[in-house]
């Protein structure tokens, strides 16, 4: 009696460790099933994810190329507003300039009458002085800015640079040679500030 009872208890657990071991087999079979599963799912994300960075890969060339434009757009303007400040201050250094040219001409005149003026009276030197200095200062202000005095007497007459007011006969003298300044020209670099006003041989 007591082996029988024995012989089923051992079958017992048998069949218990017998099942327990089918349904660990069946959890690890369905666990690999699921790893399975997640590794196909991933798989097929792949052909997804590429046409998604190949996208994101097309927007940053777009916003790179659009960056450069406006960079070389921008490039392009500030230049451009270089040169106008630069033409801008050209042209109103040459606007003080030519109003200034009057005032040259008139100390040119009293400097080249002033040995007339100190002969009359030699009370005039310091004046004539002062005039002197201030004509200096004038000159060497107008070469700072570039200015110069066209070359006139001697010289053929030059329409780009000389305007004709008088004709003379003058012997042993070729036509159209400058005889006599009546008014001095000036250029601003190379640009004519005035044309040199010039009597010149027949």
């Amino acid at each position: 009696m007591f082996m029988k009872k024995k012989v089923s208890a051992d079958k017992e657990l048998h069949n218990q460790a017998s099942a327990s071991s089918d349904l660990q087999g069946q959890g690890v079979s369905e666990s690999g099933s699921e790893a399975a599963g997640d590794m196909q799912q991933q798989l097929s994300r792949i052909p997804e994810l590429e046409a998604e960075i190949a996208s994101k890969q097309s927007e940053i060339e777009r916003y790179r190329d659009e960056l450069l434009r406006k960079a070389a757009e921008f490039e392009n303007f500030r230049k451009v507003k270089e040169r106008e400040s630069i033409a801008a201050g050209s042209r109103a250094l040459e606007s003080t300039i030519r109003e200034l040219l009057p005032l040259v001409d008139d100390l040119k005149r009293v400097v080249r009458n002033a040995p007339m003026m100190l002969e009359i009276t030699a009370e005039a030197k310091p004046y004539v002085d002062g005039v002197e200095l201030l004509k200096r200062s004038f000159d060497n202000w107008l070469a700072e800015k570039g200015v110069s005095e066209i070359e006139a007497v001697g010289r053929k007459l030059d329409v780009n640079f000389h305007e004709a007011i008088s004709m003379i006969d003058v012997p042993d003298t070729e036509p159209e040679t400058i005889v006599e300044e009546y008014q001095s020209g000036y250029l601003l670099g190379d640009r004519v500030l005035r044309h040199a006003r010039v009597i010149v041989a027949k």
